[in-house]
């Protein structure tokens, strides 16, 4: 393959001046000034929605989220939000994050028409057959994928509904049902058929990779992961997915006065929040590490915090303390302390003589789960998800097997039939100005604490125009202004306007890297060897002030956007 070459003199930003380019700094650029879309998974083309939010068109917002990571208004509820601490509004000195995620939510809230979109096909039929053992986030994302390429896709369910954990995991004070369903159903609306209340073992199995062209599993983590401690047989003590599944299906089980939550992670807030729904008086979570090292992010703290849950460090269980009749009756913890180990993360390590002894009427064990182990003895098989990372989030699932399904189709048919090209077109403005980088992070409306219940949402949804102002917040770092030093004049004019110190720089030169790509630069001491003005991309908040102060219209402005389409 021929190494795509410069159009343009090394010193600009991106290869080429206009249209589409694929030289390594074409693509370090996006990988660098779009930091939200780079954390991504799924790599979703954050700032183009937000931009089409703030325009007022939610419909396109939709339909991009759509088309990245397949369950906007899924994520729009529950997404981790690895883009929001990666979003350069919260860099130290400029703010808090954008809400990306409420605005993911707002796309889908305001959209005109609330039925199923169905995505064009990409490709015609392409003949070939795949088989998906597992209809939740991973097995649904690449039927998603490969059946919008052209391929014909049966997925093979093991309950009586597809969604996986988003239907039997996660509560619905999280994820109402009906936003799952209607998702779903624009994945089967292009022609996935799912058949539920198939359970694949590895006979099964074996004969599905005789009958299809390709078989990936997608069967997730389900196989309660439990620590090695005594006493966790006594009644009363339940893995913590366990017991949300049951709720899920509509029991409503009686889980006593005090609850005691062990873990840290998603599994164990949702626990815990549900605890105090079925009417525990007091319910702790256990963590035996520090609250830093917490899967989940501020916004869940939040919530279990206002619905009365009690969260406690650094504490590890030791024992399950029953009464005579064989039920719980305590757990015993002892203290730790962290010690960094040599892969940076905080290894917890008992304090001898801390014991504490916390009553207990229900324990729930939020220890994570595992695969089942059946399936590892077979070859051929694709594998997707969580059976093959771990336990994740939805949107590391969906990032797993959008990559999957493109090694699926490769294998399918002979080569790669995707191309990724950044395009440049110019611009007239950003829309934003230095106003919008004050404005603060906007709220999401909540039912209050006594309003909430087994199934009611929580989080209401921000208004449409409190979801326009936040999408404004956003820098649209898919926007490039560029100083044409050609035509400058060294009237620092410029310089004189800047928001942020050291978005423009004097510079006496340059730093690249062995593919040409722009790493850094030389500031200039003296006038002896201030050669050029810099705009530095990694600073620059795309407010437009250079521009309009500039007397000779030397700095231009630019739409950068990367795009993966059918070769050719």
């Amino acid at each position: 393959m021929t190494k795509p070459s410069l159009n343009q003199p090394s010193e600009y930003a991106l290869s080429m001046a206009q249209g589409e380019g694929t030289h390594a700094k074409d693509f370090a650029w996006m990988e660098q000034n779009v930091p939200c879309r780079t954390a991504c998974p799924a790599g979703t083309d954050i700032p183009g929605y937000l931009e089409a939010i703030y325009q007022g068109h939610p419909e396109e917002a939709y339909r991009i989220n759509l088309r990245d990571n397949v369950f906007p208004a899924i994520l729009g509820r529950t997404c981790t939000r690895p883009c929001e601490p990666a979003c350069r509004h919260g860099w130290e000195e400029l703010g808090d994050p954008v809400a990306i995620c409420f605005a993911k939510r707002s796309a889908d809230d305001f959209r005109q028409r609330q039925a199923p979109i169905v995505l064009d096909k990409l490709f015609s039929p392409t003949g070939k057959t795949v088989a998906i053992i597992g209809g939740g986030t991973s097995g649904l994302t690449a039927a998603r994928e490969l059946a919008v390429w052209g391929h014909e896709v049966v997925i093979f369910e093991a309950h009586d509904e597809p969604g996986g954990l988003m239907i039997q995991g996660i509560p619905e004070f999280r994820l109402p049902r009906d936003i799952v369903r209607r998702e779903i159903e624009q994945i089967t609306a292009l022609g996935v058929d799912i058949r539920c209340g198939e359970s694949v073992d590895t006979d099964r199995c074996t004969s599905l990779l005789a009958e299809y062209d390709a078989v990936i599993l997608a069967a997730g983590t389900h196989v309660p992961s439990l620590p090695d401690c005594p006493g966790i047989e006594a009644s009363g003590v339940h893995h913590g997915l366990t017991f949300l599944k049951r709720i899920n299906a509509g029991e409503r089980p009686d889980i006593g006065h005090q609850v005691v939550v062990i873990g840290g992670g998603f599994t164990a807030v949702d626990c815990a929040r549900m605890s105090r729904r079925l009417g525990a008086e007091t319910v702790g979570m256990y963590y035996r590490r520090s609250e830093t090292e917490m899967y989940i992010g501020e916004h869940e703290l939040h919530q279990f915090r206002t619905e009365g849950v009690d969260a406690h460090f650094q504490l590890s269980p030791l024992e399950i303390l029953r009464q005579e009749d064989g039920r719980v009756r305590a757990v015993r913890f002892i203290r730790t302390e962290l010690q960094e180990s040599e892969d940076g993360r905080a290894v917890p390590v008992p304090v001898a003589g801390s014991e504490i002894e916390v009553p207990a009427e229900t324990v729930l064990f939020g220890t994570g789960q595992k695969t089942a182990d059946w399936w590892q003895s077979l070859d051929g098989l694709f594998v997707a998800g969580d059976a093959q990372t771990g336990p994740g989030s939805l949107i590391d699932a969906i990032g797993h097997a959008k990559r999957i399904a493109r090694d699926v189709d490769r294998s399918l048919m002979g080569r790669d039939r995707f191309e990724t090209v950044v395009t440049v077109e110019d611009a007239n403005t950003t829309g934003r100005t230095q106003e919008m980088d004050a404005l603060p992070r906007g709220p999401m409306p909540e039912l209050q604490p006594e309003q909430r219940g087994v199934t009611d949402e929580v989080e209401c949804g921000q208004d449409e125009n409190t979801s326009k102002t936040e999408a404004s917040r956003c820098y649209f770092c898919h926007y490039k202004f560029e100083i044409d030093n050609e035509l400058c004049i060294y009237c620092d004019r410029c310089l004189k306007v800047t928001p942020v110190e050291n978005c423009i720089v004097k510079v006496s030169d340059l730093i690249y890297d062995d593919s040409e790509r722009i790493t850094g630069y030389i500031e200039s001491t003296s006038t002896r060897n201030y050669n050029r003005l810099h705009l530095d991309q990694n600073q620059c908040i795309r407010c437009g002030a250079c521009v309009e102060v500039c007397p000779v219209e030397c700095i231009t402005l630019q739409k950068v956007t990367q795009t993966t389409r059918p070769a050719g």
